[in-house]
């Protein structure tokens, strides 16, 4: 019998939500997260030569506007000088360097391209993740330990796309990507509101800040 504990709230509540030809998708009964199994898992090898392919970079003034989505509500929350990080910043970090044009001294992390474990030894006014949190194996320790380096009042800024039901997953081109593996929806961030005791925000469709 298949491992279906959640990565998220490791609760053995998880029953299949969506299978099609390439994976099968669980979906967590206590937190909501929709998760691929860790046998469908892409080795670190196939991982990175998938991000490798990525062209993104601040000289694309598209990519800028893109993570305007987050920049934008973000920044204005923001005190002048406040630190912040950028996890999960990517072969072309881009977030980091508008945040950084504006003003707020920045230090980034990625798995990948800025494995730097030492920007963990801190705390920050406010962390981004920015299309990351549905690459994690494993979200309940990374989000840990982003909370973790948040100063109390500092903001966590997330973008990543969100679970509606499951027709609207069927046809979601979000689910095709083999790196995509954590699928997050309104209740799962409403879930880890709940454990951290704090508030959420969604702003727009994919933008979703928490105030610690």
């Amino acid at each position: 019998m298949e491992n279906n504990i959640c990565p998220l709230c490791q609760k053995n509540q998880s029953r299949t939500f969506f299978q099609d030809d390439h994976r099968e998708y669980f979906r967590c009964r206590n937190c909501s997260l929709v998760f691929v199994p860790a046998r469908f898992h892409l080795s670190p090898e196939e991982e990175k030569y998938r991000y490798d392919l990525h062209e993104n970079s601040p000289d694309d003034p598209n990519y800028r506007r893109f993570l305007g989505r987050l920049f934008q509500p973000l920044s204005q929350r923001l005190s002048p000088g406040d630190a912040g990080l950028d996890f999960g910043s990517g072969p072309g970090p881009t977030l980091s360097v508008m945040f950084q044009e504006n003003g707020f001294p920045m230090r980034i992390y990625d798995h990948f391209y800025a494995n730097d474990p030492a920007v963990f030894q801190q705390q920050y006014d406010f962390i981004t993740a920015t299309e990351v949190l549905e690459h994690l194996h494993h979200p309940d320790k990374e989000l840990k330990r982003l909370w973790d380096c948040l100063k109390p009042g500092g903001y966590f800024g997330i973008m990543t796309k969100l679970v509606l039901d499951k027709a609207a997953f069927s046809k979601w081109h979000y689910k095709n990507d083999p790196t995509h593996v954590s699928f997050f929806s309104r209740d799962t961030f409403n879930w880890i509101a709940k454990q951290w005791q704090v508030t959420v925000e969604f702003i727009g469709s994919d933008v979703t800040i928490f105030q610690k």
